[in-house]
């Protein structure tokens, strides 16, 4: 928002600052209302603020900073605003910039002075990066339960299909045949990383900065370790000037977030591909899925399209971020106010995301005549050939690669597959050739032979589920 000089002035605050105090005769103007205020987005970390000052008052009666009798007007405004905020009865004021000053404002009118004992021992550095944490480590245990639900259907997917052939690719070029079931198993792996990444930052991020004050802590006799237990953290904090100036938290929450998009991509990409008229492998639901404006046959994946954009967000929201906070000497600055709107996005972002994922997922009806049709395209089979002649004729690896090229050419010459030659043209190329090469050139028979651990025999896949679900505890 623009404002003229003439504009600027008429719109300046004449009234003694509340927050500043008597250093400030006049209060800011319309510009720097504008570019100081964090009200706006802010007022989403209510229920972590006023959690928050909960701990803290209670904490500052028991040690005796603060009366009994304050600690219990102050929880009990505190709850009836929390009431007023939740039903949507509260006004914020920009005046008031954020929402700590909001919070306090209001509990002022309901209580009294008792109100203002609530902010001893505590200053709004250590109160943001209190709120800011509880929320983002509140947000990182919601995606902790809901990774294990993509996983669990991705799993159930993979049941239903291990036995189900269909074209493994590189390059999006047919390279061998695997099985449906192998294929969800890779983004299980992949979801797997993601967990575990957001158990590490859950781990990591488990200290609590109250009581830290504005950068060199208190003199006031405050028990850190009994508002670290009330607000559910392992431990507090060590170190007030980290403390105060420290947001790896939403970095660890952001880079995570950033590669679990990306996987998510990468499925929807192949959704994409294979719900086309082309491919035709899957078909997704209708809840997933819209129709056009003007031609009625069409059936959009615009779920799969919206979570495949969904990284473009995300990833400039970790890159704004660390740019951000890239030259900030110790400790706080106000350019650190410039750390929420990016991450709330990425948080409705990524929620987004993986809960239509997940769906697709599970409502995706596999076309397994479609997948093992294209299996055989592409001389698929064309390394089990060279592997049985390695296998059961002795030839070098190098060789045997070398014939079943010529092999492939023949096949390609003749607008045929490896499967159609004839024993005597095959043992053309090399006599040891016997007719028990035709057992290895079926698809069915060349992801059966991958049994080496990690591989896409039918088996294998089964035997990776059951383990899957025992780590995860999901076995039904």
């Amino acid at each position: 928002m623009f404002f003229s000089n003439s504009q600027a002035h008429a719109m300046s605050q004449t009234t003694s600052n509340e927050m500043w105090g008597g250093r400030f005769a006049s209060g800011p103007d319309a510009i720097m209302e504008e570019i100081n205020a964090s009200i706006d987005f802010d007022k989403r970390l209510y229920e972590e603020d006023i959690a928050g000052s909960k701990a803290h008052a209670t904490m500052l009666a028991d040690t005796g900073v603060i009366t009994a009798e304050d600690r219990d007007s102050i929880i009990a405004g505190l709850d009836t605003i929390r009431g007023e905020i939740a039903a949507g009865n509260f006004t914020f004021s920009r005046q008031r910039e954020d929402i700590h000053m909001n919070i306090e404002a209001r509990l002022a009118e309901l209580i009294g002075p008792a109100a203002g004992r609530l902010h001893t021992a505590r200053s709004r550095n250590d109160q943001v990066a209190l709120d800011f944490r509880l929320h983002v480590k509140s947000a990182l245990q919601r995606f902790e339960a809901g990774l294990q639900d993509f996983i669990a259907a991705l799993l159930d997917k993979a049941e239903d299909h291990a036995d189900t052939v269909m074209p493994g690719f590189t390059h999006l070029q047919v390279a061998q045949p695997v099985t449906y079931g192998h294929h969800c198993l890779a983004y299980a792996e992949m979801a797997a990383r993601d967990l575990s990444r957001c158990r590490d930052a859950i781990e990591r991020m488990d200290e609590c900065p109250l009581g830290t004050a504005a950068l060199a802590g208190t003199g006031f006799p405050i028990d850190r370790h009994q508002t670290a237990k009330a607000l559910g953290f392992r431990e507090p904090t060590r170190n007030s000037l980290d403390t105060v100036s420290d947001r790896d938290f939403a970095l660890d929450f952001l880079s995570f977030a950033a590669i679990c998009a990306t996987h998510l991509s990468r499925l929807a990409e192949e959704i994409v591909i294979w719900s086309t008229p082309q491919f035709g492998f899957v078909k997704l639901s209708d809840a997933f899925s819209t129709g056009s404006s003007i031609m009625p046959q069409k059936k959009n994946p615009d779920a799969a399209e919206l979570v495949r954009a969904k990284p473009g967000r995300i990833n400039g929201a970790l890159i704004s971020l660390l740019t951000v906070m890239k030259g900030l000497p110790l400790t706080y600055s106000k350019d650190m106010q410039e750390d929420k709107q990016q991450v709330f996005d990425a948080i409705d972002s990524l929620q987004l995301a993986l809960a239509a994922s997940t769906g697709m997922i599970r409502d995706l009806v596999v076309n397994r005549e479609a997948m093992r049709a294209a299996a055989g395209h592409g001389f698929s089979t064309a390394t089990d050939l060279a592997d049985w002649l390695v296998r059961e004729a002795g030839l070098p690896f190098r060789e045997s690669h070398h014939v079943t090229g010529r092999a492939v050419a023949m096949a390609e010459d003749r607008g045929i597959g490896l499967a159609d030659l004839p024993l005597d043209d095959l043992k053309a190329l090399n006599p040891a050739v016997t007719e028990g090469v035709y057992s290895v050139l079926t698809v069915e028979a060349s992801v059966a032979s991958r049994t080496s651990y990690g591989g896409t025999a039918p088996d294998n896949v089964r035997a990776a589920i059951a383990v899957w679900r025992d780590k995860l505890e999901l076995n039904r």
